[in-house]
């Protein structure tokens, strides 16, 4: 099973690299993960990632393995946890990744991380989080995002099965769906999605890169062949993998 597979490999990274937990808040689900190249010396480029799961399961422990490639790549990887849905709202979610990046920003350096070389990436309902911290207003302090099978327009999923459980309303929609932002056109942006995936992601996934091209952003769109919603971020761990070549230029362009 992908998921089995990607915790047991995230496991086995924490045991393998070194790292370093902190708090970006007071809450309990308010911490992150930080992970250091093996003998390397700062400043280095910082990169950050958000998990999925539909904002309503998962944690940074089980999505490790994104720090072999950030870190074979000679940057500092940042893992993010962050509250669950129900439990709390995707305000509230909202809120906690944009403490993280703040946090990330102002501390990375006591870690050996330069902040000025900061990139983030995200996965399903992580590309959607990660898309909060670009919008247009003050500069984001993000240099580049990956979004891999993000969800793109929130609306859609009053009508899934997802409804019962997250229970999305329409402010929520309103407020946090990424194609209905505007963002900073300094962070340059790659959107991935497995070409297995099913058509509403190839569909958002088209538009969004879209709405991004004519807000001026620096933008590409790649298919990810072969692949789908959990074998492909699986594959941001495997730095020899489609997602994680991807992700090493993401990391080693702002390096």
């Amino acid at each position: 099973m992908v998921v089995a597979d990607i915790v047991s490999r995230s496991a086995a990274t924490r045991e393998r690299l070194r790292m370093s937990e902190a708090g970006y808040g007071d809450g309990a689900s308010e911490t992150l993960d930080i992970f250091v190249p093996p003998g390397a010396s700062g400043p280095l480029p910082v990169h950050m990632f958000i998990h999925g799961g539909y904002w309503r399961m998962f944690s940074k422990r089980d999505y490790s393995l994104v720090a072999e490639t950030v870190t074979e790549a000679g940057a500092i990887a940042v893992i993010v946890d962050y509250g669950l849905m129900p439990g709390v709202r995707m305000a509230t979610i909202v809120d906690q990744v944009s403490r993280a990046k703040q946090w990330v920003l102002d501390n990375i350096g006591a870690f050996g991380g330069d902040p000025s070389r900061f990139t983030v990436s995200g996965h399903s309902a992580g590309a959607q989080l990660a898309c909060m911290l670009f919008r247009a207003g003050a500069p984001s302090g993000i240099q580049a995002a990956l979004l891999l099978g993000g969800l793109y327009d929130l609306a859609p999923l009053q009508k899934s099965f997802l409804q019962a459980e997250i229970a999305l309303t329409d402010e929520e929609v309103r407020r946090f769906t990424p194609l209905r932002q505007t963002y900073d056109t300094g962070t340059s942006v790659s959107v991935l999605v497995g070409s297995r995936e099913t058509p509403p992601f190839h569909d958002q996934a088209g538009a969004f890169t879209r709405r991004l091209g004519r807000q001026g952003l620096d933008v590409s769109y790649r298919l990810i062949a072969g692949r789908h919603h959990m074998d492909s971020v699986r594959d941001l761990g495997d730095s020899n993998s489609l997602a994680g070549i991807e992700l090493t230029k993401i990391v080693a362009s702002k390096s």
